[in-house]
């Protein structure tokens, strides 16, 4: 059997950590090995672009990037690898990162980057999830667990719900 592939959280600045441990304990919940780096695409542009060149030689099968403001992280990485990228948008002081989100989602054609809600890093794990488990039924067990598990839950609300009214 293979060795499972990791998934890399890249943040641009140690202050998204907030919004990227998100993203690691729900990595960590599934069993899926996780590694989280600070590298930017503005200050450290040639330690990025190595990571993301080799990231599939050691073991990556998806790498996250979480950036505020500019937020160029996702795309240069996604430049450098044929790994799928998925960007968080941090929301910052600045626009409510409205700013992230637009410069996250406009890659050019060739360039894909998945992006998620700004801040919304259990939704990037999760997806950075479902991209593993198409080669890897456990994990895909594991998810449609999950799955399972939030509509029983709606179920029950309702059921409450119902008894209320």
């Amino acid at each position: 059997m293979a060795e499972q592939k990791k998934v890399a959280v890249i943040m641009g600045s140690d202050s998204d950590l907030p919004v990227v441990k998100a993203a690691i304990d729900t990595c960590k919940e599934f069993g899926v090995p996780v590694e989280a780096h600070v590298m930017s695409a503005h200050r450290t542009p040639e330690q990025a672009c190595s990571f993301a060149k080799e990231a599939r030689a050691n073991g990556f099968g998806a790498i996250i990037a979480a950036a505020g403001k500019a937020a160029h992280l996702a795309g240069v990485l996604a430049a450098h690898t044929t790994l799928p990228v998925i960007g968080i948008p941090v929301k910052s002081s600045t626009l409510d990162g409205l700013d992230a989100l637009l410069a996250t989602v406009q890659m050019p054609s060739g360039i894909p980057v998945a992006t998620v809600a700004i801040d919304g890093a259990k939704n990037a794990a999760l997806l950075a999830i479902q991209i593993l488990a198409v080669s890897d039924p456990e994990l895909a067990g594991k998810l449609d667990a999950m799955k399972r598990r939030m509509a029983d839950e709606v179920i029950a609300k309702d059921r409450k719900l119902q008894e209320q009214l």
